[in-house]
């Protein structure tokens, strides 16, 4: 109430999701879940790894799973045509289903359609996603997407 007193305009959801895109941080419940390893999740980085003596619940699957082939990855997507990528939308190589979107949505600053996914550990830098029966191509980036207002990502 005081930010709106102040002359704040209030923003939604929508708002909110656009910039956590962007920035590529995980949502709960889209991203990231409790059946998901933080390391399929791009959240590797929160672990404290060291000292290796450091004990924590979930170390030992953690510690077989590290670096394994099996791993999926967590990574961005940019579209390449006209269209919107959203949640659920499954991701091709050729004829193999290789991971689907877990956020979607379109980028004010890159003025383009972008969205993280969970993609088998051998996704090219290239692959398709499936919109309305259709296969549209999408370049595989690391997020962030943007930060301080400007692109971080080459489209190519």
């Amino acid at each position: 109430e005081a930010l709106a007193a102040a002359g704040v305009a209030p923003c939604g959801l929508g708002a909110r999701d656009t910039l956590r895109l962007e920035a590529g941080m995980n949502l709960y419940g889209s991203d990231m879940d409790e059946q998901t390893l933080p390391l399929e999740a791009g959240l590797g980085w929160t672990i404290a790894w060291e000292p290796v003596e450091r004990d924590f619940i979930g170390r030992p699957v953690l510690d077989a799973r590290r670096g394994a082939d099996g791993n999926r990855r967590f990574v961005g997507l940019v579209l390449r045509d006209r269209g919107i990528l959203r949640d659920h939308q499954r991701l091709f190589s050729g004829d193999r289903e290789i991971g689907g979107i877990t956020s979607g949505g379109f980028s004010p600053t890159l003025e383009r359609s972008i969205a993280l996914a969970r993609v088998d550990s051998g996704c090219p830098e290239s692959c398709e996603v499936e919109i309305r029966g259709r296969r549209l191509e999408v370049q595989v980036v690391r997020p962030p997407f943007a930060r301080n207002g400007r692109a971080v990502v080459k489209i190519d």
